[in-house]
């Protein structure tokens, strides 16, 4: 795919073909395992500060934090304890320098212009480093407790929607004053300053058809599902397609669970652990999220609740160094992908771990390039 239009420039090592390599934020308590026997993650800001400094000191790309208001309970209490993302992201922002701090928003719960003005002040915090990822809302539940979910507003209105949200944003970034009337947004010579240092990164994880489109017409990347290099590599190239086709190039990223130790057979037996461990409540509170039981399948096991059961909540690769390596190898050549968000099940021993035994490798076998300057 070398006809591929040029990256944007964000000081990322994808923007001359190398892998962008972040951390998905432990923000929420019991990370992202559905065990009673995973490592007690608190989702504290004092964790959470711990993590990001670890990341920057590793020499990864970025970390993200999700935005998440209402958990999947059980006896682990899964996902109830949660941080802001935005206000986590800005108080991260003090404690690094070099790392980017990329926050969710959800385009049904922020106005575009609270919004702008927030990614705008974490820009102004990190010294240029903010990102936006934006949701638009998929768990009816979550927001109708706040009496905000969207009626009559369908899955495909809801990218709709989220059209005029980012196009607002863009808008108040760039112009001294704004006046739209949408369907769903009206702004009156509305103003928004400061402006950024640098336009902000924009991430979406819409892989559905519309979804698609809306991220190849309007973000800079795509989080893709999961964890199979083969099926991510099939998905990624439609990706990529797609915004060529507006003349975009847009970066594709998947996210893995990384399990370490010191032999393959050693990392299988803390994965069985975790699996002993599964907290049934929780993962059905994790599928009546997704809707699971509101459909012909409600309740039935299928590829995605066996999944599931393994209490993994994401892809994941398990093993030595040596073969945790060579399948994140096989991963990125395979599927062409740009990038990885990471989730460790205790962080502050995988990350320091994965940055001393994995991460060189990585960053040896898929270098950047080095760009020539240019002669007049």
């Amino acid at each position: 795919m070398s006809d591929l239009p040029t990256p944007v420039a964000f000081d990322l090592p994808s923007d001359t073909g190398g892998k962008d390599l972040g951390v998905f934020m432990p923000m929420a308590n019991g990370g992202w395992i559905l065990s009673k026997n995973a490592p007690p993650l608190d989702g504290s800001y004092p964790y959470n500060r711990q993590v990001a400094v670890a990341a920057e000191a590793a020499g990864l790309d970025f970390i993200m934090a999700m935005a998440k208001f209402k958990g999947y309970g059980g006896e682990i209490r899964h996902w109830e304890s949660t941080l802001d993302s935005v206000l986590l992201m800005a108080a991260l922002a003090e404690v690094t320098s070099k790392v980017k701090v990329w926050a969710t928003i959800h385009t049904i719960l922020q106005n575009p212009g609270v919004a702008a003005k927030m990614i705008a002040t974490l820009d102004h915090i990190s010294g240029g480093r903010a990102g936006l990822n934006l949701v638009t809302g998929s768990y009816r539940g979550e927001f109708a407790q706040f009496g905000a979910w969207p009626e009559g507003v369908d899955h495909d209105g809801r990218y709709d929607l989220a059209y005029e949200w980012i196009g607002a944003i863009k808008r108040l970034w760039t112009e001294e004053s704004v006046t739209m009337d949408g369907r769903y947004f009206r702004l009156e010579e509305a103003t928004s300053w400061p402006k950024p240092l640098r336009r902000p990164f924009t991430v979406c994880a819409g892989t559905s058809g519309k979804g698609m489109q809306f991220t190849a017409d309007e973000m800079d990347a795509i989080f893709l599902s999961g964890g199979d290099p083969v099926g991510l590599g099939k998905s990624s190239r439609a990706a990529k397609e797609t915004a060529a086709k507006q003349g975009r190039y847009m970066r594709t990223y998947s996210m893995m669970t990384v399990v370490l130790d010191d032999s393959d057979a050693a990392a299988q037996a803390t994965a069985d652990h975790f699996r002993a461990g599964l907290d049934e409540a929780a993962l059905q509170g994790m599928l009546r999220a997704y809707g699971f039981f509101d459909t012909e399948q409600g309740g039935k096991e299928n590829a995605f609740v066996e999944k599931a059961r393994s209490t993994f909540m994401a892809p994941y690769v398990l093993g030595s160094p040596e073969t945790v390596t060579d399948k994140l190898t096989e991963l990125f050549e395979v599927s062409g992908t740009d990038g990885l968000m990471l989730i460790f099940p205790d962080y502050l021993t995988g990350i320091p771990r994965f940055a001393q035994e994995v991460l060189p490798v990585l960053r040896e076998r898929f270098p950047t390039r080095v760009m020539e300057a240019a002669h007049g």
